[in-house]
């Protein structure tokens, strides 16, 4: 919808929780009230109570004032009275311009604002409201939440400002328009004609956003009128496309093939349901279009557009440069203890185990850390940046899939940081495409950008990568990732997984998480797939089975 517009969430400090408060508010009232009604007498200590300034309420909101604040913010915003009902906000320059656009800009009328139950500090509330453009009107119904905090500087209760609480789909910075629609609708197609609806696929929503943003003008259809999420610009480095909200009068869609395989997209579907926070991508290896991508998430597409570390799925990546330098050989005997200190930081094995005397096929199919971080010393810090651009196609930011995506980062690093970014930590960052694309650049020896659509529809150049591993190199990484999903870490997952076969689990540790995102990345034949499961525990276990799924069903 014209220029998109995006912008990172503001984060705010919570104001510090003091205990003992019943004890000072309960002293404070006798002064209170003695400087209220005096006439200025001195105080015992010598000082005037005039001078003596006021206590600073801290500690918890007590439920009259959150429901007092709540109240005092909806009455102002339904009544129409902005000024007012920004004042009851800690950031009343940022609340007014989108309140006052809510009326102007959104044409949002009638609204009529109810209060339910309140939760804690968190006063949820629905809105019902009309919208009216040019003669058109379509009634406006959704819920969202505000939550009061204390500030601290005088200690009163105010809303905590946050653009979500005038919608749920805004971020901090975004704006909500009613208008011609900046693009015309598409109908987007699967590879054998067939229309993609949220209906049918219900985590495509924002590939459909984005085949929009991208085709909409070129597609030939025609703007309807609709209220919509304009993005604010900071959000552009999280590729959040505009939103539609309400659609007041239909526009004519454009049409726009895709190389998505409807069996497979079902199917894919059907896998992330059963999983929380799970996410998959799969690609066709000789050509690199994606066959399916699916998210257990339906507001963000993380198959695409995720950036988390990929753990030790990475070690496919790592294991191609350290072949290619001879520092490692499949069948030759390679070092995995206990423990590696590189860099100050002291790293493990999962279970602390070790493998005496064994191979370094016996390192990669056990996910051996410390066989690869103890090459770190004979490594340049640059090496495995290169690896990942060079080969991989990877963190080059030039993929042009057809919608948004993140093409995978790899930055330059040095000591602790460097070694870890050879086991998928550190600043390593992809996501389940990127791993997918991965796996099949093994498999076919050389890189191909993945797409959504078609080159030949719009011209666009594909990314290339630089170089193409040598045959030795090529030939030992496929019987790491065949041995692997015989015998190692994927073996479980793989079983049943007919043809020729290769796979690498991966388990990424987050602060914060209890639980470490599961990874895996594998081919068969002419298909290669990969997945997350964010806070879900070991990859081979939790994405294995997703991957391992539809490798079947694309058989």
């Amino acid at each position: 919808m014209g220029n998109r517009r995006r912008v990172a969430e503001r984060r705010k400090t919570r104001p510090a929780v003091i205990g003992g408060m019943i004890a000072v508010v309960v002293g404070g009232a006798g002064l209170g009230a003695y400087a209220l009604f005096g006439s200025g007498a001195a105080a015992d200590d010598g000082t005037r109570a005039s001078d003596q300034k006021p206590e600073v309420k801290t500690g918890p909101l007590s439920s009259a004032e959150v429901t007092t604040t709540a109240r005092a913010f909806l009455t102002a915003w339904q009544s129409g009275k902005i000024p007012q009902a920004a004042a009851t906000t800690d950031d009343p320059s940022a609340a007014r311009p989108l309140l006052t656009g809510y009326t102007e800009e959104a044409r949002i009328k009638g609204v009529t604002l109810t209060p339910g139950k309140r939760v804690g500090a968190k006063v949820p509330f629905t809105v019902k409201a009309t919208v009216a453009y040019k003669g058109t009107e379509k009634p406006l119904a959704y819920d969202s939440t505000l939550t009061v905090v204390r500030r601290t500087s005088d200690g009163k209760p105010l809303v905590d400002w946050h653009s979500a609480v005038v919608h749920p789909d805004l971020r901090d910075g975004d704006e909500l328009v009613t208008g011609a629609a900046g693009t015309p609708p598409v109908k987007a197609l699967d590879r054998d004609g067939g229309e993609l609806t949220t209906k049918k696929y219900a985590s495509i929503g924002p590939v459909l956003d984005g085949l929009r943003e991208k085709y909409g003008k070129e597609a030939g259809g025609k703007a309807g009128i609709e209220l919509r999420v304009v993005r604010g610009k900071a959000a552009k480095a999280q590729d959040l496309s505009d939103k539609t909200l309400l659609e007041l009068s239909e526009g004519t869609p454009g049409t726009v093939k895709t190389t998505l395989d409807p069996a497979l997209q079902a199917a894919a579907e059907r896998q992330v349901a059963k999983k929380a926070r799970s996410s998959v991508a799969v690609v066709r290896v000789s050509t690199g279009e994606i066959l399916a991508a699916a998210n257990a998430s339906r507001g963000f597409g993380t198959a695409f557009q995720g950036s988390l570390a990929p753990g030790s799925t990475m070690k496919v990546i790592t294991s191609s440069l350290l072949l290619e330098k001879g520092l490692a050989s499949a069948d030759k005997k390679h070092p995995c203890p206990k423990y590696f200190t590189y860099g100050h930081w002291k790293f493990q094995n999962d279970d602390k185990f070790e493998i005496k005397n064994g191979t370094f096929k016996a390192s990669f199919a056990r996910s051996c850390n410390t066989a690869f971080i103890s090459q770190a010393p004979k490594l340049k810090n640059d090496d495995l940046t290169k690896q990942a651009q060079q080969v991989f196609g990877l963190g080059l930011n030039n993929w042009a899939i057809g919608v948004p995506s993140f093409d995978g980062a790899v930055p330059v690093q040095s000591a602790a940081q460097m070694g870890a970014s050879l086991i998928g930590q550190g600043g390593v960052r992809m996501n389940p495409l990127n791993m997918a694309s991965v796996s099949a650049t093994v498999k076919a020896g050389t890189f191909r950008q993945p797409y959504l659509v078609s080159p030949d529809v719009d011209g666009r150049e594909l990314a290339k990568a630089s170089r193409a591993m040598s045959a030795d190199t090529l030939s030992q990484l496929r019987e790491l990732m065949s041995y692997t999903a015989a015998y190692g870490t994927a073996a479980e997952a793989m079983a049943g997984v007919g043809g020729d076969v290769g796979a690498k689990t991966g388990t990424a540790e987050v602060d914060g998480q209890k639980k470490p995102n599961g990874w895996f990345t594998a081919y068969r034949d002419d298909l290669a797939a990969a997945g997350v499961v964010q806070q879900g525990g070991h990859g081979g276990s939790t994405a294995g089975p997703i991957v391992a799924a539809l490798l079947k069903a694309g058989g």
